[in-house]
């Protein structure tokens, strides 16, 4: 069966943040537009992921209000149905079936949303909205506020005082998944590991770094996932030492390795995945000795996954096994403890352990609570675990390590036990990703 998210659950998305408003209190979402890519074409259109987890609606240009007032409802802007737009850009939801198709309490045109704003606000005491984020409902609200302002000289009545922001409520609830939204994540992350298996037995030296892309985006949308979560990395040799490295446009040579880090979007929900892999089939001493070390440190983050914990005992996991090998290998110098200390294994682990997975592939949610200390894992969140180690070309170092760019990525659910790896069927060890890659 199909991994979806019911026009039930996004229902019960917005009446829980009308709870968590006060009572006399507005929140305005807005979703995202189409944006322009050249002369009269435009991007593929993907919606606000805030907007969509409260709605499940993929058509641009719509606002979800929600009041919390002595009978809380949601009321929905969107297009109208239009024959003649419909004919050239695909048919509309319309919102005179909005209010059916998506359980929303009342939908009008989104043509009117700027007029019906100050009734909407009218008796409010506040307004949440994504202050810095879409600071253009931040404008409308204004001056919606000060149409109120103006009336309140006759009628005494004014306008709402607090404007607040929306972004901590959302993640809040983002932060925790539920039972179908891991479910979506399963088959987003089963899509992306076909994918992964693919390109293992795909590349050889010769071929380029945009051939393997385009293996992975076929594997994708030839299962459901059109797009990339994210724009694919796949770096050979030196390139992997690039954090962020989107050119693909090189070719791949014997005796490199390649980084590959992608994910499918699956339903809106992403997947990301990094694996390290010999172009050859076949890890040198030198890539070995690194590979191992960087599966070593993400088995060791893997142990802190657990409710109670978290990311900060995970990272420094991770980092302290990454130091110590370092140490021994003679690519740092001095006492192992010294070194962690000064933290300077963050030469080569130049990024962080991980992030929250969801909607985003950089997903929301606080990473520090209101005291400033680490937020505690909790079931249902979902995080990446991602240690890496990057020499270089430059690097003042043995040459022989020069170049090498190694991390490896998995998907992870934090359980009741401890954890689940969504990822894991992507082979990893050094004997599974050669027997793979040779045909076995």
């Amino acid at each position: 069966m199909t991994a979806v998210i019911s026009v039930e659950e996004f229902a019960q998305r917005r009446q829980a943040l009308m709870k968590r408003l006060p009572l006399g209190a507005v929140a305005i979402i807005a979703g995202n537009s189409e944006v322009t890519r050249s002369n009269d074409t435009e991007y593929p259109f993907r919606q606000n992921s805030d907007f969509f987890y409260l709605t499940g609606f993929a058509e641009p240009d719509a606002v979800l209000v929600l009041i919390n007032d002595k009978q809380p409802h949601s009321l929905l802007f969107c297009q109208d149905k239009d024959p003649q737009q419909e004919v050239w850009h695909g048919l509309r939801l319309g919102y005179e079936n909005a209010e059916q198709a998506l359980s929303v309490d009342v939908a009008e045109d989104v043509d009117a949303f700027e007029e019906r704003l100050p009734d909407v606000l009218k008796g409010m005491d506040s307004v949440f909205y994504l202050m810095s984020e879409q600071p253009e409902v931040g404008e409308l609200i204004h001056g919606a506020r000060n149409q109120l302002q103006q009336a309140a000289r006759r009628s005494g009545e004014l306008p709402p005082q607090s404007l607040r922001d929306l972004r901590p409520l959302l993640d809040d609830m983002r932060l925790i998944k539920s039972d179908a939204e891991i479910d979506v994540m399963r088959e987003s992350a089963r899509i992306s590991y076909s994918a992964f298996r693919r390109i293992m037995r795909f590349v050889a030296p010769g071929k380029h770094e945009y051939q393997v892309g385009a293996e992975l985006h076929h594997e994708f949308a030839m299962n459901g996932a059109l797009y990339p979560a994210y724009g694919m990395i796949c770096g050979g040799g030196a390139n992997a030492c690039v954090l962020h490295y989107t050119d693909n446009k090189d070719v791949l040579n014997d005796g490199d390795l390649i980084l590959v880090d992608a994910g499918a979007e699956y339903q809106g929900y992403a997947a990301d995945i990094t694996r390290t892999f010999p172009v050859n089939g076949k890890f040198s001493d030198t890539q070995r000795t690194l590979y191992e070390l960087v599966l070593k440190a993400q088995y060791a983050a893997f142990e802190e996954i657990k409710p109670g914990s978290n990311l900060v005992n995970a990272s420094n996991a991770a980092a302290r096994v990454i130091n110590d090998g370092l140490v021994e290998l003679g690519i740092i110098d001095g006492d192992p403890d010294t070194t962690f200390e000064a933290m300077r294994w963050k030469t080569y682990f130049i990024h962080g352990l991980g992030h929250w997975l969801g909607l985003d592939v950089h997903d929301m949610g606080r990473y520090k609570d209101e005291n400033g200390k680490p937020v505690a894992f909790e079931p249902g969140m979902v995080l990446t675990v991602e240690p890496g180690i990057y020499i270089p070309e430059d690097a003042d170092v043995d040459e022989k390590w020069r170049g090498i760019g190694i991390r490896i990525e998995d998907d992870l659910v934090v359980t009741a036990e401890g954890y689940e790896n969504l990822t894991s069927d992507v082979p990893k060890t050094i004997e599974e990703i050669e027997a793979w890659m040779n045909g076995k």
